[in-house]
């Protein structure tokens, strides 16, 4: 403490003055991140969460389009998305130190606080980059501090701010239900608490909206996390998930919370909710490894606390503190090293942080002021949108997943009007075409009925189907630019399998469908030469464009 007291003399600050310095440092540094490292897809697509604003989105809850929607009420280019995330880390910072609630604070406690904070890699980043784990991390930090106010006093306003943190969580990502989950898990005498109850029930009153969205839109972020993200086992995945695990926390760090969990147990019923949501985490998401790939960063909320336990662990065990300075406080100039990198343009284009200005600036030279066509995910639409302000949307094909794009469905707005259609992507030279009238069968619905679900190769379906057009514009199956044909599509995985395909006869030709207006009859289809197997069966409407996600597969076994 003297040699503290000392230092403070000399340099004229006390830990406080010293806290608060790290923290403009850390928010400043990050502000000359966000400013100069290029945008990211994801972020431009969150981008047009923030034009659109919701009570949800196909892919994620409401949050972070909120978030990019005040960013861009103050500043242009990358801030105009990245503002509030680099502000909201400086509060999540300091909830972190709250919650650690240090007794006796020292300058080189300060220090030892932000070497933790700085070496864990994926918190760092989402320090400058905008996704729904920035604001998930604020409020991981509001909902754990607010949770150890309550477990020593049980005041209604730490229960007011309980429910306002697992609300925030669940607008953010709802990975939020595994950290409420985890912590109840870990203090099940709070099921007996009435105050516990009623957060949860003002948390669920002020999800109505978005519980409504989903509602109403049926379902399509449940449907796509649950079901359509899910790919079957592959050993690939299995395995890639610890290592994956390693470089998201930074390895040396990481291996310093496994040692920490190994030879400590935890102190008190807070701490003991730590350690179920670190390790609670970690192995759920491994688990789901069994079903399709995880995403590293899907377990970004455990480096909340990750930092207070190995805080706390390193001032009670010298070895552990001589590791942290030796080891992982070193490894923060190869981070550093990183975060130049992303500044410098010198990464490859393939990593997402350079190329895209440059390219959709080429892509606009082109297509002038007319909008703009891509197919596959929303990463193209988006970037376009995002660097060059002008429009353009994505048509999802039958190959790819559904977005956010196909509850905007803005291609109707450009029904009979001029369009540029790109063909391109990351791994070819530029393509595309310009089209006098545009004309898109992505909204059209077709159900079906399959009379068999055992078939060989050669066997003809007899299929009856109800072909439904909900816009407002009369699809023209002979159109000059855009003729459209049915075809029978085999997928054999339903996220990146192959997909073959197959021409289908209607019983009576289809002209013109009207809109607002249904048809019926029947295909009928001879089943190709594959292999045998199970199959996702589907009818496409194909036109130059792409075969459009028309109907739900159904399950067909090839013998």
């Amino acid at each position: 403490m003297k040699r503290d007291i000392s230092i403070c003399g000399i340099i004229g600050f006390d830990w406080k003055r010293l806290l608060y310095l790290f923290l403009v440092i850390w928010v400043g540094v990050n502000f000359i991140q966000a400013i100069f490292t290029e945008v990211m897809s994801d972020e431009a697509y969150y981008f047009l969460y923030g034009e659109n604003l919701a009570w949800g989105y196909f892919d994620h809850p409401p949050l972070v389009g909120l978030m990019t929607f005040i960013s861009n009420l103050f500043f242009g280019g990358n801030l105009s998305v990245r503002f509030i995330t680099v502000v909201l880390q400086f509060f999540t910072l300091l909830l972190v130190w709250k919650i650690i609630a240090e007794k006796t604070p020292e300058i080189g406690k300060v220090v030892l606080f932000f070497v933790i904070a700085a070496s864990l890699v994926m918190f760092q980043t989402y320090g400058f980059v905008t996704t729904p784990d920035a604001p998930f991390l604020f409020f991981t930090a509001l909902f754990l501090f607010c949770y150890k106010k309550f477990l020593q006093e049980e005041s209604w306003h730490y229960t007011f701010f309980l429910a306002g943190s697992m609300a925030g969580m669940i607008y953010s990502k709802y990975h939020a239900v595994l950290i409420i989950g985890f912590v109840l898990l870990s203090n099940l005498r709070l099921l007996s608490n009435y105050k516990i109850w009623l957060a949860g029930l003002l948390a669920l009153g002020l999800l109505v909206p978005h519980i409504y969205w989903q509602i109403t839109n049926d379902f399509p972020s449940f449907r796509y996390h649950l079901s359509d993200r899910s790919s079957g086992f592959r050993w690939k995945y299995f395995l890639e998930y610890l290592p994956n695990q390693l470089a998201v926390f930074n390895p040396f760090t990481f291996g310093a919370i496994v040692y920490i969990f190994i030879k400590y147990k935890p102190k008190d019923i807070f701490e003991k909710g730590l350690y179920f949501l670190t390790i609670g985490f970690i192995v759920f998401f491994w688990i789901t490894s069994f079903r399709g790939h995880v995403e590293p960063h899907w377990t970004v909320a455990c480096s909340i606390p990750m930092l207070v336990l190995l805080y706390r662990r390193s001032l009670e065990n010298k070895k552990l503190l001589r590791y942290v300075k030796k080891v992982i406080a070193p490894s923060l100039f190869l981070i550093l090293l990183a975060r130049i990198l992303l500044i410098s343009g010198l990464l490859p284009e393939k990593l997402g942080f350079s190329g895209k200005k440059e390219k959709n600036g080429i892509i606009r030279s082109i297509a002038n002021e007319i909008p703009v066509i891509f197919t596959g995910s929303f990463q193209g639409a988006s970037n376009y949108r995002f660097f060059t302000g002008k429009e353009a949307f994505v048509l999802s094909a039958i190959t790819g997943r559904q977005t956010q794009f196909d509850i905007w469905k803005k291609e109707l707005d450009y029904q009979g009007k001029p369009v540029f259609i790109y063909r391109g992507n990351n791994n070819s030279p530029f393509d595309g075409y310009f089209a006098k009238n545009f004309q898109s069968v992505n909204r059209i619905r077709i159900n079906f009925t399959l009379a068999e679900t055992e078939v060989h190769p050669g066997d003809t379906l007899r299929i009856s189907f109800v072909m439904h057009n909900p816009t407002g514009q009369a699809i023209d199956f002979h159109h000059p630019e855009f003729p459209v044909k049915c075809q029978a599509a085999y997928k054999v995985d339903e996220r990146r399998g192959k997909l073959d395909y197959a021409n289908c006869e209607l019983s009576a030709p289809v002209d013109i469908l009207p809109a607002g207006e249904s048809i019926k009859g029947y295909f009928t289809t001879i089943v190709p030469d594959l292999a045998p197997d199970n199959y996702l069966f589907s009818i496409t409407l194909v036109n130059s464009i792409c075969a459009a996600r028309n109907s739900e597969p159904v399950e067909l076994n090839i013998d």
